[in-house]
């Protein structure tokens, strides 16, 4: 299943992607209620299998004849991010080997993990606005982890039963802030840095997460093109290696880092960039595409 997050007027409702069109189910309910079905996504990965056991049997007797006013164009919605409210997001950094080899750093010999905070998120085609503080905004697209279950101490065996869903996103880097001292976290968390979306596809969907294709594109170009298989650490060690230290919670965001072809990873004098007016699109297999407008602050 492919949940998405609909934004009504700063309001976050739940929707579900079906063929080329969404159901809003705030609206669905309206005309056809059921009091177990959740509008929040929050609610929905907290419910896990039970939640979208509900929906999936709600949705499928829902009449879409005629398009009535719960089904909607893609392209009319304004789209929030696919999770609205996680405890935690979690990022790890230089974890492809092409993209150490890049930026000439060694292999880590353990997951590099930093934080972003909540006021990071933001959707698919919002716009985000440059920091006036930063000269060196990058791109990295990422395959993006959403817990599903508390996890504390797991074997890196049972990890993926662990994970609710993935999703496409794009963890924008101030290289000019991120290199001010050793921590990263500043260059990293700027408002709207994490973009992700536009759908949270279910794990189900996914049965192997070590092997996506991840592309991005900058104004038509082309920048990246790479596969999770180039991953140092992979999804099932990341997470079984993160709650050794800390007990994941439903709706924790974990960003398993970018491949080669970032801006920092070019000669410096081949080195332009992001700037407002720029338009990034970054996508994962079987995930989508997220497309967002850089605009000045």
């Amino acid at each position: 299943m492919k949940l998405v997050t609909i934004n009504k007027q700063g309001k976050h409702v739940l929707g579900v992607k079906i063929e080329n069109s969404l159901i809003d189910l705030e609206e669905a309910l309206k005309e056809h209620p059921n009091n177990q079905v959740h509008t929040d996504i929050m609610e929905v990965i907290s419910g896990g299998n039970k939640a979208l056991s509900v929906i999936e049997e709600y949705i499928t007797n829902l009449p879409t004849d005629n398009k009535p006013n719960y089904i909607k164009d893609e392209e009319e919605v304004e789209w929030g991010p696919c999770v609205t409210h996680p405890n935690k997001i979690i990022c790890v950094g230089l974890n492809y080997r092409k993209h150490a080899d890049e930026t000439n750093s060694p292999y880590p010999e353990v997951p590099i993990l930093f934080s972003k905070f909540n006021n990071a998120l933001t959707g698919h085609k919002c716009e985000i606005a440059v920091p006036k503080v930063t000269q060196r905004l990058d791109y990295e697209v990422e395959l993006g982890v959403v817990i599903g279950r508390e996890a504390k101490y797991i074997s890196k065996e049972n990890a993926l039963d662990y994970v609710f869903g993935y999703c496409t996103a794009n963890d924008l880097s101030a290289r000019d802030l991120q290199k001010k001292t050793h921590q990263w976290l500043l260059g990293k968390t700027c408002d709207d840095f994490s973009p992700i979306g536009p759908y949270l596809v279910t794990a189900d969907e996914v049965p192997e997460p070590n092997n996506l294709q991840l592309k991005t594109y900058v104004n038509g170009e082309k920048r990246q093109d790479s596969n999770t298989s180039d991953m140092i650490f992979y999804v099932d060690e990341i997470v079984s290696y993160i709650s050794q230290h800390m007990t994941l919670t439903p709706g924790d965001v974990i960003l398993t880092g970018t491949p080669e072809g970032v801006i920092i990873g070019y000669p410096f004098e081949k080195r332009v960039y992001l700037k407002p007016g720029d338009v990034v699109t970054v996508e994962v297999e079987k995930l989508g595409t997220l497309t967002n407008k850089l605009i000045e602050e």
